[in-house]
């Protein structure tokens, strides 16, 4: 009987984080779409609130790691000062992953259309975390 129990209870619990990971792979994929949009209108700044707002943030790219959302947010300024070098920004998402309670895992690939000074993309891999009921990047390894 307390196998049974047991059994029943395992069951609801994968039924109810089940549905729970339908709702939050609507969130992150949302947040990434408004990300997207946020960044072909030139908006930076609106593109980082999908960043976790920390001094523990980090963001590894072809120059090496980043430390905390204010110097991930310079450096996006600095790399892309303008309109022309920040191009028409696409995202391919291949892969949402839910590796545990409140985690997110993405795999995709970014593609930046600039007619001006040339096309440039790469792949990029996401670490989420829901914190305070928020899903925001917490890790974003890009190249």
């Amino acid at each position: 009987m307390r196998h049974l129990l047991c059994l029943i209870v395992l069951l609801a619990l994968a039924q109810s984080s089940m549905a729970q990971t339908a709702a939050d792979r609507q969130e992150v994929l949302g947040i990434l779409k408004r990300q997207n949009n946020d960044w072909n209108a030139g908006r930076v700044e609106q593109f980082m609130v999908g960043y976790w707002p920390s001094d523990s943030l980090t963001f590894v790219g072809k120059a090496g790691i980043t430390y905390g959302y204010a110097a991930t947010l310079a450096n996006y300024k600095k790399r892309y000062p303008d309109r022309a070098s920040m191009g028409t920004l696409a995202f391919t998402i291949l892969k949402v992953d839910f590796p545990g309670p409140n985690v997110a895992y993405v795999i995709g690939k970014w593609h930046l259309t600039r007619p001006q000074i040339g096309d440039v993309g790469g792949h990029f891999t996401l670490l989420w975390r829901k914190i305070n009921g928020r899903w925001l990047i917490v890790s974003d390894h890009s190249s």
